[in-house]
């Protein structure tokens, strides 16, 4: 479950993302016409760290993938891949990282994937505390079945493999798509996460995962 607190961010999520892409070799479009397509989320176990996978367009029509987390405070492997801090309405400071540099983004994505996993559910408390649930806009989901053992990314390298940010761990290898690719397929020994949306045709790969 993901909770949700209708509340301000300043700066907010897609300003930190316009000061971060262009630093990213992965991104190519215009930051003046960044427009969201959705998003999904993740659940953090220990209700720690907030997960949040964003896919959006920026002046053309290529879509990218940016999953963040968000924490109370940073941590030293994450400072080259931190985009910066907001205040939050609710919770006050938050960190803001790039997922794949996040071991609990990291993790929850390989559960997903390895036991076809959904996204988080989405529920929204209001001022009052009442509570409601929300659609998520993307909705994402793994290939794999829950008897499958779920990879150790927690001390992972990090690459970029064209526009892929590729994790890898002994010989399991985790790929986050940073543009979407229409069509892509899985090779016959990995696993995907696909997500869909308001008028995707047919699911995209959203994440690609080989167990060693």
């Amino acid at each position: 479950m993901a909770l949700i607190y209708p509340t301000t961010l300043n700066p907010t999520k897609y300003e930190l993302l316009a000061a971060w892409l262009p630093s990213q070799p992965w991104f190519t479009g215009d930051i003046s016409a960044l427009e969201p397509v959705g998003a999904y989320r993740f659940d953090d176990p220990a209700g720690e760290v907030g997960m949040e996978g964003h896919l959006f367009i920026a002046g053309d029509e290529r879509i990218y993938h940016a999953p963040l987390t968000y924490r109370a405070a940073g941590f030293a492997d994450a400072e080259s891949h931190t985009l910066g801090t907001t205040e939050h309405g609710v919770l006050g400071t938050r960190w803001f990282i790039d997922g794949a540099a996040d071991p609990v983004y990291r993790t929850a994505l390989a559960t997903a994937i390895a036991h076809g996993a959904h996204g988080a559910e989405e529920i929204i408390e209001e001022a009052d505390g009442s509570r409601r649930t929300r659609e998520p806009s993307v909705r994402v989901e793994g290939s794999g079945r829950p008897a499958l053992t779920v990879p150790d990314f927690g001390e992972a390298t990090i690459e970029q493999v064209g526009e892929r940010t590729r994790i890898e761990q002994d010989l399991s290898v985790l790929d986050v798509i940073r543009v979407i690719e229409p069509g892509l397929r899985a090779e016959s020994d990995q696993l995907t996460l696909s997500g869909f949306w308001e008028g995707q045709t047919e699911p995209a790969v959203l994440a690609l995962l080989l167990v060693g």
